[in-house]
């Protein structure tokens, strides 16, 4: 069974972490198991919506999982609130099942690991987005995997 849960072995995840103003987008490989960046995009409606479309149909996406910025607490607060309402848009939009996911950290660990890497600051703003909805998506990817060994016991 794959991290999706679809036993098939065969799945492609997209990976989003909304931004007000940037939108990053990543895929898992077919085998759900590594998440890789894809692209950032701008928070625009007149382009957005297709962009995406077309990444899930392109892609062959089954699964869609959003980020959730939560407060260190827990709590929800006005991003959240907009993660909220672009996933309720898009699954207006699309048969994907979407599902969201707390995304904290997930823009400082893509930081961090852009400037180890030596990525300059101006392509890391570029990237930033695109790295943070990679690691939002692993961390699904390897919550499910742990939880699918878990249930095998």
């Amino acid at each position: 069974m794959t991290a999706a849960g679809d036993g098939t072995g065969r799945t492609r995840v997209l990976g989003i972490d909304v931004g007000s103003v940037r939108i990053g987008l990543a895929i898992s490989d077919e085998t759900c198991t590594l998440a890789s960046p894809v692209a950032t995009i701008a928070n625009e409606p007149r382009t957005l919506w297709t962009r995406i479309d077309r990444e899930i149909h392109d892609r062959e996406v089954d699964k869609v999982v959003i980020g959730l910025p939560r407060r260190l607490d827990g709590s929800e607060g006005g991003a959240a609130e907009n993660a909220r309402k672009f996933a309720a848009e898009l699954a207006r939009r699309t048969t994907a099942a979407i599902e969201l996911w707390d995304e904290r950290f997930t823009t400082t660990i893509a930081e961090r690991s852009l400037i180890e890497s030596g990525v300059r600051r101006k392509r890391r703003r570029e990237v930033i987005d695109s790295v943070a909805a990679a690691v939002l998506l692993q961390s699904w990817i390897d919550a499910r995997r742990i939880a699918a060994a878990r249930a095998a016991r």
